[in-house]
């Protein structure tokens, strides 16, 4: 195999989709510094470990010598993005993009290489764009073009208001691409849209067009919705390493292979081995471990995994976390869920005197951790390992 199809089999490894990908090949094949561009709108001040999967594609470009443009869309997410919305997203004001957006530098810095990384900020030039200059980017676009994206089609059909902001979104998305004359621009599959209109105003403003690569949504802790913050499934990067070890070795078994094909940086050869150790009947607990140990060695530093991982041993008692442990779906449709109701649905407890007694004696643990207030909430979305005594455990989902 040359070297080029190397490089670029190690690129389409955890890739969704590469548009085109000869144009790839051809550009890896001119040796010259790529602009390798991503968009983040600052709509929360935490990023987490489905950003990471972007992230780490990112780090990927930087090793192999190319330079990433972490795009922060402090304008366009005073827009609101409308990707896979239902409805016409709340736009936040610009104090609030300030302030998320002031902590994202701080975090990427956890995967990407500070000497190959340009942050940006697409207000610096869409703020300079006049009402006419505006006017002309529309005008590169239509309607019905707008209306073959999928959630825009969706609404339209089924008579739900579509605000003209909305589709001002992607055409400034796609116009950064022109302004940084961006060689190739990731994001996740629900992106793809966007990430074409960068390639078609590329070309209509006499550039090469961009390359476009999708990657795919990582699902949260619940193993069902995408990682979110408002859904309260997702692991942060600026979590301590005994809070990000412990919710991973809470994932189901199931799950963790997906966590290993989108965040780990092992070879393929070395993961289908973990993998046949499992069937061959080794614990799965003992391989999450591994994958655990790897993410936060990343994120924080080998020595702290290896602390978190002796903490988390030391919290179930050297091995007394059992091999199966019952997994139970709640329904949490008037909100979240306290967890003396939670744990007696679980069938953990009797009832919620008892929960609450137990809470009092210490003798609940919630994700490894002791807690002290049975009104605690839990919300929709989340995925929990609970423990009452020494021998009682379930995994919990709130749906």
């Amino acid at each position: 195999m040359s070297e080029i199809k190397k490089t670029l089999a190690g690129i389409i490894r955890g890739c969704e989709e590469i548009l085109p990908k000869d144009d790839l090949q051809q550009r890896l094949g001119e040796k010259k510094v790529l602009r390798i561009k991503a968009g983040f709108d600052p709509t929360a001040p935490d990023l987490h470990l489905g950003h990471a999967v972007l992230l780490n594609k990112l780090r990927q470009f930087q090793d192999l010598g190319h330079e990433v443009l972490f795009l922060i869309g402090d304008f366009t997410a005073m827009i609101g993005d409308p990707t896979g919305k239902s409805a016409t997203r709340k736009p936040l004001d610009r104090d609030e993009v300030k302030r998320n957006a002031a902590t994202y530098e701080a975090q990427i810095y956890k995967i990407l290489d500070p000497a190959k990384t340009r942050v940006v900020f697409n207000s610096h030039w869409v703020d300079a764009l006049s009402a006419a200059d505006m006017l002309q980017l529309t005008a590169r676009y239509t309607v019905a073009r707008m209306l073959e994206r999928d959630d825009f089609h969706k609404r339209y059909t089924s008579g739900q208001s579509i605000g003209i902001h909305e589709f001002i979104y992607p055409l400034i998305q796609g116009y950064d691409s022109v302004h940084l004359k961006a060689d190739v621009e990731l994001g996740g599959t629900d992106q793809k849209f966007n990430l074409l209109v960068g390639r078609e105003l590329q070309k209509q403003f006499g550039q090469k067009s961009q390359v476009v690569i999708t990657m795919p949504i990582l699902e949260g802790l619940d193993g069902v919705q995408k990682m979110s913050k408002s859904l309260g499934n997702f692991i942060a990067l600026t979590e301590s390493a005994g809070e990000m070890f412990g919710k991973l070795m809470s994932i189901s078994d199931d799950l963790m292979w997906r966590y290993f094909e989108l965040l780990s940086l092992k070879p393929q050869d070395e993961i289908d081995v973990l993998r046949q150790r499992v069937v061959d009947g080794e614990n799965p607990r003992d391989i999450k471990f591994i994958l655990a140990d790897e993410i936060v060695a990343r994120l924080h530093s080998p020595e702290l995994a290896q602390q978190a991982q002796q903490a988390f041993i030391a919290r179930f008692r050297h091995g007394a976390l059992p091999t199966e442990i019952p997994e139970l779906s709640l329904s949490a449709s008037g909100g979240r869920l306290s967890l003396a109701s939670v744990l007696k649905d679980a069938g953990l407890v009797k009832s919620t005197s008892e929960a609450r007694r137990m809470v009092k004696q210490g003798a609940v643990r919630v994700d490894g951790e002791r807690v002290d207030d049975f009104e605690q909430l839990l919300s929709p979305g989340s995925r929990t390992l609970l423990q009452v005594g020494k021998r009682r455990f379930a995994h919990v989902r709130i749906d």
